[in-house]
């Protein structure tokens, strides 16, 4: 009889710390202990929440952005680096899978991404959005297909995708076919109003059927000092409310428990693994449902570089080979 594994997960709804370059990993590393005392062994967090999402980029018009851009430079994730490492800490220490969006910092370039650390505090995983969304791509620059990659940690196999990459269904396929058991997904919150949120459920919903995976999903949030921060215009404020839908799916595409849909929060719940082969035997979408022969997916999962360099096949010689090799011509 095959034993029962149930995995507790976390989905943390939090607002970042918009004045502190530090604040938001401290805030971070509290809410995976939180996490970790409810029992939770997977703890995700929104999309970029570190240092912050740049909600700025989507009420300012580029030609006034470049000050918050640039401060978004300055706070930034460099992988590895000290927010790793402090991130790296928390999940070693409680013995939980995290799952954090960051703002990642590559030399000149700013990149929506996401970090999978196991329980021991490696990270497993490190994949870029591979493609920013409307006024993201002012900001950040674009992934490639070597982060379209399913990972073995100690709560499962775990994949990952962040916001709009949901309406990209190759994408989310690349992740089925690696055969996820448990979906990370997660947006910024706080925007567009209810429109958001309603996307978000369809989405997350719909997709925890299709692959017949758990959906954990987590949403960024606002308070009302953060929103007069970013603009005082009180028309482009209503463009940073609302948009927020913390949620945990089943293979069945239920709400689990459910969803949080405003203020700071975690949801706990305990995920039935068992339910995965529940809804796979009645349909699996890259198994018998599958007709590869006439609809498949190519991948090209090459990490992309921007120089790829060709070295000699034989080192040149050196000042004594050269002298060696004039004195032989001379002794002929």
């Amino acid at each position: 009889m095959t034993e029962k594994r149930t995995v507790r997960v976390a989905a943390v709804q939090i607002a970042p710390d918009l004045d502190s370059a530090d604040g938001t990993v401290d805030r971070v590393c509290r809410a995976i202990a939180d996490a970790a005392e409810r029992g939770a062994t997977l703890v995700v967090f929104p999309e970029t929440v570190v240092p912050y999402y740049p909600y700025f980029s989507f009420v300012r018009p580029p030609v006034l952005a470049g000050a918050d851009h640039l401060k978004l430079y300055e706070r930034a994730v460099v992988v590895p680096g000290p927010v790793t490492d402090a991130v790296a800490a928390a999940a070693r220490a409680h013995g939980v899978v995290v799952v954090l969006g960051v703002n990642e910092r590559d030399h000149g370039s700013l990149y929506n991404t996401q970090l999978v650390f196991d329980a021991d505090g490696r990270l497993v995983l490190k994949r870029r959005k591979i493609t920013p969304t409307y006024h993201e791509r002012m900001i950040w620059g674009q992934g490639d297909g070597s982060g379209l990659a399913v990972v073995d940690t100690a709560v499962g196999r775990v994949g990952a995708l962040a916001c709009w990459e949901h309406y990209n269904p190759l994408a989310r396929y690349a992740l089925m076919a690696q055969h996820e058991e448990i979906h990370v997904a997660q947006f910024p919150g706080s925007m567009v109003g209810q429109i958001f949120a309603d996307q978000i459920e369809v989405s997350i919903r719909h997709h925890a059927l299709e692959s017949g995976c758990f959906v954990v999903n987590s949403t960024g949030w606002l308070t009302d000092e953060q929103i007069a921060g970013i603009t005082p215009d009180a028309g482009l404020q209503k463009a940073l409310r609302g948009g927020c839908m913390t949620a945990i799916i089943s293979p069945e595409g239920n709400h689990v428990v459910p969803p949080l849909t405003s203020g700071e929060g975690i949801l706990v719940a305990d995920l039935d693994m068992a339910l995965i082969t529940k809804r796979k035997r009645m349909m699996d979408s890259v198994g018998h449902y599958a007709r590869p022969e006439l609809l498949s997916l190519r991948l090209d999962n090459r990490p992309a570089a921007p120089m790829a360099a060709t070295l000699p096949t034989a080192p040149l010689p050196q000042k004594d080979d050269a002298e060696h090799d004039d004195a032989l011509l001379l002794a002929r």
